[in-house]
């Protein structure tokens, strides 16, 4: 088979190679990979600021959506000819997070974990989730994170109700599943990009309000655009010290999602408005597979339609990324078999 590996950190370092098919273990399935979406973190993993301790060679890429085309010994909960999914952080099947104060869990597909951009891969059934029948393998790659992160953000965590305000910050994969999610919800939606013609689209797609962060103070501009309430939830996309700017535009008892390190990795904000409007402050690492499985069924029932900017081949994985660095509308999609 072809896969996709690195022998040290760096994107220079990435080669397509030949390697022998893995063979399903025991509770293990084989799955034919036919599409893998792209990921911020992916870049962060491939230059080595992410995911400590990888084994290399390593193949980069979480999101993927293919076929089981065998089963290990015990394996059952899947037949071969189901589509599927893997879940971002395997063994989180529902609850609290994995992990304690002292060892917080950070083992997840893609870095450390092997990654999935390959033409086969063989995984523990229990890390997968069937994918929807309204989806094909391309939309269905870009649920494990994206659309699972903005799911469980919204609707698990945050108990989104119709009439609410859900502030989303740009325009790459979470920010318009959270857009979509956010809509089918009944709540009014405000989006902020430096592109004009992005936000022009993200309003197309349901927006009520687009704001241009490098025209004024866009914190103020949505407190203004809400009649002085601020948003009641804020997907914070950006990391850094753009977290500042969240709680600005926070409403009183708002909710703070802690997603997208863009910006940074060290947050900071003021505490003064922290404490006077009491924000709540959330951090979100995706789900576990229970929620996407929710998911899965609420994409089905809404018809929803993941928003794809472009799709690559397999051989140009180096343009993918290249795209992706630039900041794309929506995913980066890699078909793998064409």
């Amino acid at each position: 088979m072809k896969r996709w590996s690195m022998d040290g950190v760096g994107r220079e370092r990435l080669r397509m190679e030949d390697a022998a098919p893995p063979t399903p273990g025991p509770g293990d399935v084989l799955v034919r990979i036919g599409s893998v979406s792209l990921n911020y973190r992916d870049l962060l993993v491939i230059s080595g600021q992410m995911g400590a301790g990888l084994a290399f060679p390593f193949s980069p890429g979480s999101d993927f959506a293919g076929e089981v085309i065998a089963r290990g010994e015990g394996a059952q909960r899947f037949a071969v000819g189901d589509r599927v999914f893997a879940a971002y952080v395997p063994g989180w099947i529902d609850g609290r997070p994995l992990g304690s104060a002292a060892e917080p869990y950070g083992r997840s597909m893609g870095g450390p974990l092997p990654g999935v951009l390959a033409e086969l891969v063989a995984l523990p059934e229990s890390w997968l989730v069937k994918a929807p029948g309204s989806l094909d393998d391309a939309q269905a790659s870009t649920l494990p994170i994206a659309g699972v992160t903005a799911w469980y953000t919204l609707v698990e965590k945050g108990g989104l109700m119709a009439g609410q305000t859900v502030l989303v910050q740009g325009t790459g994969g979470v920010a318009l599943f959270g857009v979509q999610i956010a809509c089918a919800h009944g709540a009014r939606v405000v989006v902020t990009s430096s592109d004009d013609a992005k936000l022009a689209r993200a309003k197309a797609l349901g927006a009520d309000i687009g704001i241009n962060r490098l025209q004024g103070d866009w914190a103020r501009a949505v407190v203004d655009a809400t009649d002085g309430h601020g948003a009641d939830h804020i997907l914070e996309l950006a990391g850094g010290p753009n977290l500042a700017k969240s709680v600005e535009a926070a409403a009183v008892d708002g909710r703070i999602y802690v997603i997208g390190v863009i910006e940074g990795l060290d947050l900071s904000a003021s505490v003064v408005p922290v404490l006077y409007k009491q924000v709540n402050l959330h951090g979100i690492l995706v789900g576990p597979r229970r929620v996407a499985e929710d998911f899965v069924r609420a994409v089905d029932t809404l018809n929803l339609k993941p928003v794809i900017d472009r799709r690559y081949p397999f051989e140009a994985l180096p343009e993918a990324l290249a795209h992706l660095e630039r900041g794309p509308f929506g995913k980066i999609v890699i078909d793998v078999i064409r």
